[in-house]
């Protein structure tokens, strides 16, 4: 390290102090104490002050360059940063003992450093310097809590876009295969009918056609069974190569879909002859393809209206923030934008009691707490398991509550779970603010949050009252 701490009384350093806001209008003798008792400090940009879990022993005040404070594996923003003229580290009745990551020169540092063990005696001596100290230090915790939130949100909702990403991503790509699908799949109907017009066909014979079309159109193959599907399928290659149609195995494979069997066939072929039979073949294969691929892309569609209407409900868009709300829809609206996760290896049991009542909420906060116990259950089932979410009513309250089959809790750490920076994740993964999330969100509605854990069967309990008690 690049640090040299001399201690020093000198009029230059009294002067420096008097540029920080905090000490500016403090008598020469509180100076001339502060200047006797710190330690002046140096450090190279880049070099580290501390690591986590190193003690915080000292008060800090930055007379000049940058300091900033990340976990340790977190790419993201750093956790905390602190500037010249800014004081930080140990504050007096602060109960910060650690560090919670690596502290790290950001640019070329000089600092002042008062040793916590003389906070008593500075807070008996200066009342008004630790008054002021100690709301440097409530406003430091605001920030902190406030920008650990915002990367919990952040963190979640990447997980979210990145799981609607891929949600969406394939009823669009099959909609989009589909549709180029379609376009050849029209110009084999233009040409299969050109080929029949040439035909002699009679009135009743065109209406055989038709009627043929129209009921293979209407049908969807009732055999589940694959191994009977591909039977028919077979049987089918084999009665059209008899009678020499074109690409046999391509149109059995469009008929066998279509409810098509080979008793069907051989009333088509005895009512059309079979010289026509191939190009009425080949005309009702690409008809029932053009239906087939304009199902594709309904259902594809249908899909993506369905996440654009779920995430519209998740986030109660273009809704009033506090009103009546359906818990099982938002817990309905939840499940969808995880769908990608739960695809996984995830079964979701629901009870639900559908004659609930509706709670007044803010719909988009208890949403959150949805995500984030269902999030937490796949996680501590590592992605594979059984989610049970229940829903009854319970006086005025309706209860909400979410198992999962994991690995459970550990008893040591249950009563911790729901305080601030609290995780069990390794580092990088979490922040410790999900669940404190939730406590606070079910705090803010009058609600209680209570949980009940072992291993194969972890509950949290939501107790939500149906009507918001009013605040004068």
């Amino acid at each position: 390290m690049a640090d040299n701490p001399t201690l020093t009384t000198s009029d230059t350093l009294k002067d420096e102090l008097r540029r920080i806001s905090v000490f500016a209008d403090l008598p020469d003798d509180q100076l001339t104490w502060l200047a006797e008792h710190m330690i002046d400090r140096r450090l190279e940009a880049g070099e580290v002050l501390a690591r986590p879990g190193d003690p915080v022993r000292f008060m800090t005040v930055i007379l000049e360059g940058e300091i900033e404070v990340r976990r340790e594996g977190d790419p993201g923003p750093p956790i905390f940063v602190a500037r010249a003229g800014q004081v930080t580290g140990a504050l007096p009745y602060s109960r910060l003992t650690t560090f919670a990551g690596t502290s790290r020169a950001v640019l070329p540092m000089r600092m002042l450093q008062l040793h916590r063990d003389l906070f008593p005696e500075m807070v008996q001596k200066f009342p008004l310097l630790a008054e002021r100290l100690v709301a440097i230090m409530s406003d430091r915790i605001r920030e902190t809590a406030r920008l650990d939130l915002q990367r919990e949100k952040m963190a979640a909702l990447g997980k979210l876009s990145a799981g609607l990403a891929h949600e969406l991503n394939n009823p669009a790509a099959a909609a989009q295969r589909a549709s180029i699908g379609l376009r050849g799949a029209l110009e084999m109907v233009r040409e299969a009918s050109l080929r029949l017009g040439r035909h002699s066909l009679t009135q009743e014979q065109r209406e055989l056609i038709a009627a043929f079309e129209h009921e293979a159109t209407q049908a969807k193959s009732a055999l589940a069974d694959p191994l009977a599907q591909s039977d028919r399928e077979e049987a089918i290659v084999a009665w059209l190569e008899q009678r020499q149609v074109p690409e046999a195995w391509k149109v059995a494979a469009v008929l066998a879909d279509s409810d098509v069997d080979l008793p069907k066939l051989e009333a088509l072929a005895a009512g059309v002859g079979d010289r026509s039979l191939p190009d009425v073949l080949k005309r009702i294969s690409s008809l029932l393809t053009v239906f087939q691929l304009t199902a594709e892309i309904e259902t594809s569609t249908r899909r993506i209206s369905d996440l654009v209407r779920a995430i519209k409900e998740y986030s109660y868009m273009d809704q009033a923030p506090l009103q009546e709300v359906d818990v099982h829809q938002g817990i309905e609206s939840t499940l969808t934008i995880l769908g990608h996760w739960l695809k996984r290896g995830v079964t979701v049991v629901r009870q639900f009691d559908r004659s609930l009542p509706r709670v007044c909420a803010y719909g988009s906060e208890l949403n959150q707490v949805w995500t984030n116990l269902i999030d937490n259950a796949i996680a501590a089932m590592q992605g594979e398991g059984e989610i049970n979410i229940r829903t009854a009513r319970e006086g005025d309250c309706v209860l909400v509550e979410i198992g999962d089959n994991g690995p459970g809790i550990p008893k040591e750490i249950q009563p911790r779970i729901f305080e601030p920076f609290f995780t069990t994740k390794p580092v990088g993964e979490g922040t410790g603010l999900g669940l404190d999330t939730v406590y606070r969100i079910v705090t803010r509605h009058h609600g209680d949050i209570r949980v009940e854990s072992k291993p194969g069967d972890t509950r949290f309990r939501v107790r939500l009252p149906l009507v918001q008690p009013r605040t004068t």
